[in-house]
């Protein structure tokens, strides 16, 4: 086993025990000749000491960013190893003009988030937002059975996005008695009944679904992807879930559907985030607020650490990478 110099780049260098436990930070330097200490900026002399000899460099949230002055500085550099999702903030075209190969933890992250996403829809079925203001407001159960809640027996769920967390939370639906609608422009009939759903339109999917669950990435094509006329086509009570980005759901749009009651929403991520002090949505019974705790959190990091360090193992065994990212995919991924 090639054993390559490596660092580790993080915002915050107290990350590192919450990522890595022991076990993983010894397989780290059982792989590596790793830098002592964390790397918070690439600038400075002692950076740039250490990226003259780094070859795999190991980045996480708030990482600083791999510009064209920090790559200068690495010119040994073969691999960035990121444990966050996205490595947009992270990286730039240059590492992949220069052969840099990069690997993400994307695929480990959505488990978390497709599990919240689950979550939230079987919770949507039984309309628990709607039954829980009903006894919270008349302290009694009665009157609320006649309101026929859906249940989640023949729900409709429809997934916007094919990306690793709707997959994922295809996968996680299919013991379930629902029907999956799936919109994903890059995701044709077939690929998408293999994945346990059908393929429809977005206006197709928003006109049917009793939940739906927002899995797309950002990009310019994907900005306020779901606005007025996209909201209006949701039937009266349909709950619209967003764990993605915030950006995809036109939020002055959304305001008067759930306030007026016409929509649910649970949202993970809101546009702008977080929301003003004095935004409705705090107050609003149709809305369920989360900080943005759908992804790896707690003990979950460590399985973000975990996929990294085995990552980098593959990468001192000349093997290929399991999460390989590649510049074209930055194109339709978050």
């Amino acid at each position: 086993m090639n054993r390559p110099n490596a660092a580790v780049a993080l915002g915050d260098p107290t990350a590192v025990d919450r990522l890595f436990d022991a076990a993983a930070w010894r397989r780290l330097h059982a792989c590596t000749d790793l830098v002592p200490g964390v790397l918070t900026s690439l600038a400075g002399a002692r950076s740039g000491e250490v990226l003259a000899r780094t070859e795999v460099l190991v980045t996480g949230w708030g990482a600083p960013r791999l510009d064209e002055a920090a790559l200068a500085a690495a010119p040994r550099l073969r691999a960035v190893v990121h444990t966050g999702g996205s490595v947009k903030q992270v990286v730039s075209p240059g590492l992949w003009q220069r052969g840099i190969r990069v690997s993400s933890s994307a695929a480990v992250n959505a488990l978390p988030v497709a599990e919240y996403a689950l979550a939230v829809v079987l919770l949507a079925g039984k309309r628990v937002l709607e039954s829980a203001r009903h006894y919270a407001q008349h302290r009694s159960t009665a009157g609320w059975a006649a309101g026929s809640p859906l249940g989640n027996n023949g729900l409709v769920v429809g997934v916007v996005g094919a990306s690793r967390t709707g997959r994922r939370l295809l996968e996680l639906l299919r013991p379930f008695d629902v029907e999956v609608l799936l919109c994903d422009p890059w995701v044709g009939g077939q690929e998408a009944r293999a994945l346990g759903a059908a393929r429809v339109s977005l206006p197709d999917l928003l006109a049917r679904a009793d939940v739906v669950t927002l899995h797309a990435p950002a990009l310019p094509g994907t900005h306020h992807m779901i606005g007025a006329r996209e909201l209006a086509l949701m039937r009266d009570g349909t709950t619209l879930v967003n764990t993605a980005r915030g950006s995809l759901v036109d939020t002055a749009a959304l305001v008067p559907e759930v306030l007026g009651g016409r929509l649910l929403a649970v949202l993970d991520v809101t546009d702008p985030e977080p929301l003003p002090p004095d935004h409705p949505f705090f107050d609003a019974p149709g809305v369920l607020l989360t900080p943005h705790v759908a992804g790896s959190l707690g003990n979950e990091l460590r399985r973000l650490g975990d996929s990294a360090v085995a990552e980098v193992e593959r990468f001192a065994r000349g093997e290929d990478l399991a999460h390989e990212v590649r510049a074209a995919d930055l194109e339709r991924s978050a």
